[in-house]
């Protein structure tokens, strides 16, 4: 599902003087895998992600997502792929704030041009599985950091994505949020069948998946796979 062959991410100029946030990573992840990224801030988790969801872009190497050479396609065969099969849920919710709970869930699928009268129903039917289905005319500055976080995760699965990438999502949540928060990621990833790729430093939160990948200084320290 996942393949990176000896990426590297250098911030600024390269030659020594630039930031290597990514140092010769090479890790596969399979469909359907539960993988939790580990270690201190500055340790390359965030920029992991981003590059896998195309995001940002690699400065060397090799990356391959669901058969498809992502280094080597264009700004808008990216975007395309992001959009129907990578799910992304933030750390900072990322919700737009004049839009309804509803509103941002449909937002991604509307960007896609589906039909507006089945993305309101599977909006409605996420909403339902994440327990917000009764805030879904509300704003985002009417609901807890948990309600935020769960309407993200609703968004994040409305083009019914294969990947769900998640970047800190309980970073900005109490612990006892936090873990719903985990769970619910944790049962719609299995109930969807879909790989979830989590960054994380809370090491209670990362011993929950099937596989832990620590990372320092930019590199895969140890491989749980």
């Amino acid at each position: 599902m996942i393949e990176l062959h000896h990426v590297s991410k250098i911030y600024g100029p390269a030659g020594g003087t630039g930031v290597k946030a990514l140092d010769d990573v090479s890790i596969s992840i399979g469909a359907g895998e539960h993988v939790s990224l580990v270690g201190a801030s500055g340790s390359g988790k965030s920029t992991l992600l981003n590059v896998i969801g195309g995001i940002d872009s690699p400065s060397g190497g090799t990356i391959t997502v669901d058969g498809r050479d992502i280094t080597r396609a264009g700004d808008r065969a990216i975007t395309l792929m992001r959009r129907d099969l990578i799910g992304i849920v933030f750390q900072f919710f990322n919700l737009m704030p004049t839009l309804s709970v509803l509103e941002n869930v449909m937002l991604p699928a509307e960007l896609a041009g589906h039909d507006e009268r089945e993305s309101r129903e599977r909006a409605l039917e996420l909403l339902r599985g994440v327990g917000m289905e009764k805030r879904a005319s509300h704003r985002p500055n009417e609901l807890s950091g948990g309600e935020m976080q769960r309407t993200a995760i609703a968004r994040a699965l409305i083009n019914r994505p294969r990947i769900l990438l998640a970047d800190e999502p309980t970073g900005n949540l109490d612990s006892a949020t936090g873990m719903l928060v985990l769970n619910l990621l944790r049962r719609v990833a299995a109930e969807e069948k879909l790989t979830l790729v989590m960054a994380t430093h809370d090491a209670a939160i990362a011993r929950t998946a099937g596989r832990i990948v620590e990372m320092k200084d930019g590199r895969v320290l140890v491989d749980g796979g």
